[in-house]
């Protein structure tokens, strides 16, 4: 079987209008106005393809090519829709799109697998409109409950839950489907990363993924006015943060080379320029292949916080831990074996981004694909991916998808 590559591109690039800026990126954040358009447009191909739609209370969509066999665990095989604010047009994206590709040169040229092979889009992948991340495979895994994700609220002090009722609501007709255990799950993916790019290898046969902890700090002091309030005896919210930052960075960022700490999203109230702040709000990003070292870091995190915020309070939540894994050896093993078979040249790669594939391997044979994105650049509108490497990742994913239909 071959895929159609025109097409893959071609659908691809009509995606990426969908909350595209001029300039090439997205925003296509989870569970928006956005995101529906593009489940409007994928049932559409779907339609097409004859998949049958289906989502889920965690709001994840699923397109279904059935196989002689309904009652046997499916194929899955899939990523996501939603991008970051400044997202670009592949990350995520290019997963769903090479695993619809694949399922509808099945269905067209008739073969009948002999189980379910299922497209999935999971939601909330990105968690940078409703924290954490990956909320739809985690309760697809079964280790996030529903409430909790419901409960979850946005920026702008919008419920997740209602979110996922308004876009149930936009789409009637789809059966509503219970969490199942697939037979295996695959994940093609940009790899988000220089080493393919550098290489000028266009597939990428991930080993795991590396270890991820993510922490909300809320340092709360004592508002005041800038012009009256002495300086001794202050408790600014914002320059007990700076101080926590410096010595974060110096005492865990720089521990380790292969350690990555960072601080993301910085919330201050009350953010006004003639105020001493009261409140700041920020997020800590660690990640490390190996766990002892990760939960070494993490582990130092509250107390560093706490000595350098003084005489402001500190509290540290964790939002996600999740340790370093392996995929399964022998879907690697299938997949090496079809770019072998197509005269692809390819590497081993661990991931040091996150991705849903990363909870799919709790409760299942799981794999991922990558394929190189220039410069390795990701998260951003310069995000970028050649044709013919679109191509190669989704012509393994159909052989593989082939192979184990048939097994």
């Amino acid at each position: 079987m071959q895929i159609d590559r025109d097409r893959l591109w071609a659908r691809l690039m009509r995606l990426g209008e969908i909350g595209g800026y001029p300039e090439g990126g997205v925003d296509r954040q989870a569970l928006s106005d956005e995101e529906h358009e593009a489940w409007r447009q994928m049932l559409l191909w779907a339609d097409a393809a004859g998949l049958v739609p289906e989502t889920d209370a965690a709001a994840n969509l699923f397109l279904t090519l059935p196989g002689q066999d309904r009652s046997l665990p499916p194929l899955l095989a899939g990523s996501h829709l939603d991008s970051q604010p400044t997202g670009g047009r592949f990350d995520g994206a290019y997963g769903v799109m090479a695993a619809l590709e694949a399922v509808s040169v099945m269905a067209e040229q008739g073969f009948r697998p002999a189980r379910d092979v299922t497209v999935v889009s999971w939601m909330n992948e990105e968690g940078s409109r409703f924290a954490p991340g990956m909320m739809g495979s985690e309760y697809f895994a079964g280790t996030r409950r529903i409430a909790v994700i419901r409960a979850a609220r946005d920026a702008e002090g919008i419920a997740c839950g209602d979110e996922i009722d308004r876009l149930q609501a936009a789409f009637p007709a789809l059966r509503q489907r219970r969490p199942f255990r697939p037979a295996a799950y695959l994940e093609p993916h940009i790899e988000q990363g220089p080493e393919l790019d550098k290489a000028g290898v266009p597939i990428g046969i991930v080993t795991g993924i590396q270890g991820k902890v993510t922490c909300e700090v809320t340092i709360s002091g004592a508002r005041g006015h800038a012009g009256t309030e002495p300086m001794r005896g202050r408790r600014d919210a914002v320059i007990a943060f700076a101080r926590a930052a410096v010595a974060l960075e110096e005492r865990i960022g720089y521990r380790d080379p292969e350690i990555r700490f960072t601080i993301g999203r910085v919330e201050v109230t009350p953010n006004a320029p003639s105020v001493i702040a009261g409140e700041v709000r920020f997020r800590i990003d660690l990640r490390h292949p190996s766990n002892a070292v990760l939960e070494a870091a993490a582990g130092e995190i509250a107390g560093i916080v706490a000595a350098e915020a003084a005489p402001c309070a500190a509290q540290v939540r964790v939002l996600v831990h999740a340790p370093s894994n392996e995929f399964h050896p022998a879907l690697r093993a299938r997949i090496a074996d079809a770019v072998l078979r197509r005269g692809y040249a390819a590497r081993p790669i661990a991931s040091a981004a996150g991705h849903d594939a990363r909870h799919l391997a709790g409760i299942c044979p799981t794999a991922m694909i990558f394929i190189p994105c220039r410069d390795g650049i990701s998260h951003d509108p310069a995000e970028s991916a050649e044709e013919a490497d679109v191509a190669a990742g989704a012509q393994v994913l159909l052989d593989v998808l082939n192979s184990l239909a048939e097994g």
